[in-house]
Order: C-alpha cells, then structure tokens, then sequence
C-alpha cells in the first residue's frame, strides 16, 4: 500500500507545482503585458513600473484572462485592438513561461 500512497503524494505534488508554476507566469505575463502598455501609453520608469503593478492586479477581480484584458484594452483605447492585445498577451505567456524555466 506504500506504493500507492507514495505515487498519490508524487501526483498531489506535481499538480501543485504545475498550479504555482502556472500562476507565477501569469503573473510575469501580465507584467510584462503592463510594461509594454506602458510603452504605449508613453510612460516610463517608475510610472510604467507602478501602471504594471496594476494591470498585475487587475487579474484578481475574476478567473480567467478578461479582467487583464478588459484593464489594458481600456487604457490603451484605440492604441492597440483586440487582435494586437490578445496577440501580444500570447506571445508574453511563452516569454514568461521561459524566463521562469530559466530561473529554475
């Protein structure tokens, strides 16, 4: 019966893992995604830094990606269209997916 119980533990540790993994590029995405909205909202330095830190927040509100989405599709108005921010919010999870791999 060890065994068994050994390959449960090793299951329930993994999906918790996956899970921290999972959130904490989310949460460099959305940094990231900031940062570059940042860019086009011409803020730099501690200004983009602390506009960053609320599109960061803004995926607390509810599950998913919308709320991100929702913050930054707002901010910038006609800057960027749907397409652009959905394409660039894609293109940051890989990016972010890998500087945490990196960091491991």
């Amino acid at each position: 019966m060890s065994g068994m119980d050994d390959r449960e533990n090793a299951f329930e540790n993994k999906f918790a893992h996956d899970a921290e993994m999972q959130f904490k590029a989310e949460a460099r995405r959305n940094k990231l995604l900031g940062l570059w909205a940042a860019e086009l909202l011409g803020k730099s330095g501690p200004e983009a830094d602390a506009y960053a830190k609320e599109v960061v927040k803004s995926d607390f509100e509810e599950a998913g990606h919308e709320d991100v989405y929702r913050k930054v599709s707002g901010d910038l108005g006609d800057k960027a269209d749907e397409a652009t921010i959905r394409s660039k919010m894609e293109s940051l999870m890989i990016e972010a997916k890998g500087q945490i791999l990196n960091e491991i």
